[in-house]
């Protein structure tokens, strides 16, 4: 029954229902519920609960189906909460069919909107009763809330050693075949490579600065380097950047163009000539570009799985933005909940995961080297991540000069590397082949 905003928040039982049935019926349908549902979309406390289950398994990479779920919710001590066993095994029963999942997915979305717009009503209500704040104050709480609803948008069993001795000398024969070439995704910086062997499958890898020193524009450098090199896509997930912003500064570096000239759009006939030119380049690419804000592992995992592209290379921009999509006692705990659950996305993808971290505050002002535990939020991180790299800006007098500090690799040494920063272009060289 579809409830009006009466007696009751506008819900529909009859779609959350279906929503989780069809994830029942067909688990193709898991990654297309996640990328656009999230727990409190459910307004039925029990379709909650067997969302949040779900939410979990899939996190995990664990299978879906009615006795998977059950189990995990027995597990989980929620059973009852979900509405028991028999109201489970009724979902399949009352879901017409998962062909049309993406209907149920928007009705079940659309009540859950217009929830959110009757809270953010009331909120509005209660400041305007308060007589705080000048109309104009008013207006802009207002405007922000309505931005926000409108911008929302199989754990494997045990494996016998001869099958995983059969697949690590499939990856040797295949390693012998490419002797030379990298067995990682190439970063463009020979130096990096040399100590990392490329950006590696299922490798969960941070980079971590201070504000200012070029974190993005490196990121953005390897984006457009193993793009071109790997012909694979490489995914962006932007969570501060708009997907123009990112492109003006692929197209400066590639150009070799003023990034404010860009930005001004007084260019000379030649500058043109080179934009149009390095536009083709990188459009002849398959980078794809995601400036989603608020944004959960579990929907950039969704989104991934659902482009139908190869990938070789996902970059997360940055860590301390992405929301964990659960309620959790502190930042800290929920900040490690999404380093852990980007680890599993790497690993359950197959695939190198770059993701920008912050540090903290106090090494930017005790003037000294950064280390790993100057990463915020960074015992979670440290534990998770396969690579943790640092960019350092040794000294503020020469700001073209920086360092890469390889301070985690679990596939090798660790070792610092010099690079030539070139703010004009937002460009990053290693330092013995920079010079343009």
């Amino acid at each position: 029954m579809d409830e009006l905003i009466g007696a009751r928040l506008p819900h529909n039982v009859e779609a959350e229902q279906s929503v989780l049935g069809s994830m029942l019926l067909d688990e193709r349908c898991v990654p297309e519920v996640m990328e656009h549902l999230r727990s409190e979309d459910f307004y039925v406390s029990q379709n909650r609960a067997i969302f949040e289950a779900m939410q979990s398994m899939f996190t995990l990479n664990e299978t879906i189906d009615p006795v998977t779920v059950i189990d995990k919710l027995t597990v989980r001590g929620t059973l009852d909460a979900a509405g028991g066993r028999t109201y489970i095994l009724k979902l399949l029963d009352v879901t017409p069919t998962a062909v049309n999942v993406a209907q149920y997915i928007k009705i079940v979305r659309d009540r859950a909107v217009l929830r959110n717009l009757d809270e953010i009503t009331a909120e509005i209500h209660e400041v305007i009763a308060s007589g705080e704040g000048e109309a104009d104050a008013v207006v802009e709480f207002a405007e922000q809330k309505i931005y926000e609803i409108r911008n929302e948008k199989k754990a494997k069993g045990m494996a016998p050693i001869r099958d995983v001795l059969e697949n690590t000398y499939a990856h040797l024969g295949h390693l012998a075949k490419n002797a030379g070439k990298l067995p990682g995704v190439s970063t463009g910086f020979s130096t990096v490579d040399a100590f990392l062997s490329g950006l590696n499958d299922s490798d969960f890898i941070i980079l971590a600065a201070n504000t200012g020193v070029g974190k993005t524009s490196f990121a953005l450098n390897i984006c457009s380097n193993a793009a071109k090199s790997c012909g694979k896509a490489v995914v962006v997930f932007s969570l501060e950047m708009s997907n123009e912003q990112l492109a003006l500064r692929l197209i400066a570096g590639d150009a070799l163009i003023d990034s404010k000239k860009l930005r001004t759009g007084i260019l000379n006939e030649e500058e043109w000539v080179a934009i149009a030119h390095a536009s083709e380049n990188l459009a002849n690419t398959k980078i794809y570009l995601a400036d989603a804000t608020g944004v959960t592992v579990n929907e950039m995992k969704a989104k991934c799985r659902r482009l139908n592209e190869e990938i070789g290379l996902v970059i997360v921009d940055y860590l301390q933005l992405v929301q964990s999509g659960i309620k959790s006692d502190s930042r800290a705990n929920e900040v490690a909940a999404i380093s852990r659950a980007l680890k599993i996305m790497a690993k359950d993808l197959n695939v190198p995961i770059l993701c920008l971290s912050q540090l903290s505050r106090s090494s930017d002002k005790q003037e000294r080297r950064p280390r790993l535990s100057d990463l915020r939020e960074s015992g979670a991180i440290e534990q998770d991540a396969d690579v943790v790299m640092i960019l350092y800006r040794e000294n503020p007098e020469t700001p073209e000069t920086v360092k890469l500090l390889i301070e985690k690799n679990r596939h090798g040494s660790t070792g610092d590397i010099d690079l030539h920063w070139d703010g004009k272009y937002t460009k990053f060289t290693s330092i013995d082949t920079h010079g343009y």
